[in-house]
């Protein structure tokens, strides 16, 4: 795995530059972490704001004054289920208020999650302006940095979130000796208490409404100059420089029932301790490293060059999607955002990315900061595989995992059944059951999905022992929910998934599209998985008797589009974000380009429009890419960055989501490499304003590495580096005309052969490297 081609990188500017401190946390803050730890830096010249946040930081669960039951608290449980399933055989569908009242109940105890709190850093007699002021977050080596003149001094500060040392950090300097002066204060909106000594600021406190412990540290160290404690806070003169590092946890864990752990403040202290005795360049080449080799994987250039000195929020509003080369540097800077975003705000050890990765602020957010498995919590890892990020994806299987014990309870209570079920959404403390909300409650093929990239995973990486170890557990018990819940449709005996809801769209049917397409992928991709591993003969049996019987939830209606209900109820002017009918076509796989449904599923995504909120843009760039429309990917991804990009490039939805930032990024990556159907496809939705450009390192399945260069239109060069022994089928426009193949070592590769359409076969060698020249 994580094999490089060895091609030549070419230089990248991955920086996003501003002339003024942010105002506003959601549309202009920027955004550093290291997957438990996250801060927003502000770079305001007399007082300096990071927003301190740390994952597990929830109110809710076991122990809240609410009371928590895991959403599992309805009385009457299977009984009213088929009851519900009774009626709409009888009726065809049911009104949202309907069904929530029969079967969802108000939420207790879920909780939300929490900004930790703000580090305030004060200036006493500085300016609020000052001259040659920039601030600047560079994504290759993940540090934020501010600089300006005051009176003659240049001013520098950095700032950067360590995951080895599992710290924050920040250095404050000055071109002068003994001109840096500051007071630092760190507080929260839990109150706690706060102590100072010998440097170092203490927050310590518990959540009121489930007693969850947190504490942060945060210790101070000087060049020069003096250091004093007081009261709350730790005072800084005439230094030649200071810096800091903090660290903070809590006691949960993701073990049920009590979700409780260890009292988190040995580990902080031990955290502080060893970050400040190492100092800080050690510190921050440790960090750098790190950083670098995830993010350095992969580089994209599509053509254009950022003009020196403008700014990001100016090239974003000046951006039109047109020929221009600065809007090409834009969609390159976009695309290593989200990579750079999914590596700041999830890896091993921690939650995985929420609604806003690890970022938010105060004690409200949006949607609680929740996990929605509707989508969203399963698109903030599209990008992880494909774009040479596979580590990152630990803490969602963790997560995945942490759920089957709860979602066993709530399958057994609510549906009487085998398995484990999860719903719409779900919190750090196993909510697998249902709540109110009549057209956003019900989502039992969750579950399935969430095991759709574990799945995939295992594709790319071609790892028998995670699919055996991880994976196969996971999709094993969610395909035994399954298989007890499935009912014969009435009319034609068929299996279909009943209740079913087609997010959030429409009333309740029995059969959605949706629903049929996710539980036919999950039954399919087990069937696949257990034969992979040559186990369980008679639960294949069963699975290939479920496939034989099941509706794949795939027609065609009266319009030529791909129906979103069995019954042909699509409206041709319906413009709803969700286009949950074409899950099929990705990120499923029952549809192709060149299949006999895919002109269905085009008809239904142009008649949905370019418009919708940042996430539901950014899957219209995926569909569009999985159809090989190049164009008509292009112009979503332009649409999102004209319509739902805020000036500091988070996604909005708004608010800001950052599912969109991680949909957008694998939707460039699919325009550029495909590997569903057991080949590689090299660049199958190139679209005109990209007319050159090369990509390093992009993954396709198969454990394969993928680099291309490309020229008017056209693969001028396709590098794949090889992590298994085995066939490899290769497309791409560059074999349709004269082309040179050499092996590492010299020569063809063995037994090549071509089949037509631009494609060839050979057989691979692990560690293997194959080079497709194309001829002049």
């Amino acid at each position: 795995m994580s094999q490089s081609t060895g091609a030549q990188t070419p230089p990248q500017d991955l920086r996003l530059l501003y002339g003024r401190p942010a105002a506003d946390w959601e549309r202009e803050a920027l955004p550093i972490g290291n997957g438990a730890l996250g801060a927003t830096v502000f770079g305001a010249v007399d007082t300096e704001r990071l927003l301190i946040n740390e994952k597990t930081l929830w109110t809710g669960g076991p122990g809240s004054a609410e009371g928590y039951d895991h959403g599992n608290g309805h009385g009457d449980g299977p009984g009213a289920l088929e009851a519900v399933r009774r009626r709409l055989d009888r009726q065809g569908s049911l009104a949202p208020d309907a069904v929530a009242a029969a079967l969802g109940r108000p939420r207790r105890g879920y909780g939300a999650y929490q900004m930790l709190g703000e580090l305030l850093l004060e200036r006493p007699g500085a300016p609020s302006r000052a001259e040659d002021y920039h601030r600047e977050l560079h994504l290759g080596t993940a540090v934020a940095a501010v600089r300006h003149t005051e009176n003659g001094i240049a001013h520098t500060r950095a700032y950067f979130a360590s995951h080895p040392a599992g710290v924050i950090a920040g250095r404050l300097g000055a071109d002068r000796p003994g001109a840096t002066g500051f007071t630092l204060r760190l507080l929260s909106p839990h109150g706690g208490e706060v102590t100072v000594a010998d440097g170092r600021i203490s927050l310590r406190g518990a959540l009121a409404d489930n007693g969850l412990r947190y504490e942060a540290q945060l210790q101070v160290v000087t060049e020069g100059g003096t250091r004093t404690d007081g009261t709350g806070e730790v005072t800084v003169t005439g230094a030649d420089s200071a810096w800091f590092v903090l660290a903070a946890g809590t006691d949960y864990a993701d073990t049920p029932p009590r979700y409780r752990g260890e009292d988190p403040r040995e580990r902080i202290t031990a955290a502080v301790d060893r970050a400040a005795a190492r100092g800080w360049q050690p510190l921050l080449e440790e960090h750098t490293a790190d950083h670098r080799r995830l993010f350095d994987r992969v580089t994209l250039d599509l053509g254009g060059r950022t003009p020196a000195g403008r700014r990001t929020d100016e090239l974003l509003a000046a951006y039109t999607g047109g020929p221009g080369s600065a809007d090409r540097a834009l969609e390159a800077l976009c695309f290593q955002y989200g990579r750079y975003l999914l590596i700041a705000s999830s890896r091993p050890g921690s939650l995985p990315a929420n609604l806003q990765g690890v970022w938010s602020e105060g004690t409200a957010p949006p949607w609680c900061g929740d996990y929605h498995t509707n989508i969203n919590l399963q698109m903030n890892y599209w990008p992880a595989a494909v774009t040479h990020l596979d580590e990152t994806a630990d803490p969602y299987d963790r997560f995945v995992e942490a759920l089957r014990a709860p979602g066993r309870v709530t399958a057994e209570r609510l549906f009487g059944t085998p398995g484990w079920v999860v719903h719409n959404e779900t919190n750090p403390y196993g909510f697998t059951g249902v709540h109110d909300w009549p057209t956003a409650f019900w989502f039992p093929e969750a579950a399935a999905w969430l095991a759709q990239p574990m799945y995939d995973r295992y594709l790319f990486s071609a790892d028998t022992g995670y699919l055996r170890d991880t994976a196969y557990p996971v999709m094993r018990e969610a395909a035994e929910f399954w298989l007890a819940n499935l009912r014969p449709d009435p009319a034609d005996g068929t299996l279909v998934v009943s209740p079913s809801y087609s997010p959030e769209h429409g009333d309740f049917t029995a059969g959605a599209a949706m629903s049929q397409q996710i539980v036919h992928n999950l039954l399919t991709s087990t069937l696949e998985a257990a034969g992979i591993l040559d186990e369980d003969p008679a639960f294949r049996q069963r699975l290939r008797d479920a496939l034989d019987r099941l509706d794949p939830g795939l027609r065609t209606g009266s319009w030529g589009q791909l129906q979103e209900w069995r019954a042909d109820l699509d409206d041709p002017e319906d413009r709803h974000r969700h286009v949950s009918h074409l899950f099929a076509l990705h990120p499923g796989r029952q549809i192709t380009a060149d299949g006999p449904r895919a002109g269905a599923a085009r008809t239904s995504l142009a008649a949905r429009g370019d418009g919708g909120t940042g996430w539901s843009r950014a899957w219209k760039v995926n569909f569009w890419a999985r159809l090989r429309d190049g164009d008509r990917a292009h112009r979503s991804l332009a649409g999102q960055l004209t319509d739902s990009t805020l000036p500091n490039l988070w996604d909005s939805h708004p608010p800001f989501q950052i599912d969109g930032n991680f949909g957008a990024t694998a939707g460039i990556a699919e325009m550029l490499v495909q590997s569903r159907f057991g080949e590689v496809d090299v660049l199958p939705a190139l679209p005109r304003a990209w007319p050159a450009g090369s990509v390093r390192g992009l993954r396709a399945r198969g454990d394969i590495t993928v680099d291309v260069d490309w020229a008017d239109g056209r693969a001028v060069t396709v590098v794949l580096a090889t992590g298994r022994t085995g066939p490899v089928v290769l497309r791409s426009g560059l074999l349709a005309g004269a082309y040179t193949v050499r092996a590492r070592g010299g020569g063809a590769p063995p037994g090549m052969t071509e089949r037509g359409r631009g494609t060839v076969v050979f057989t691979a060698e692990a560690g293997g490297r194959y080079v497709f020249t194309a001829r002049p």
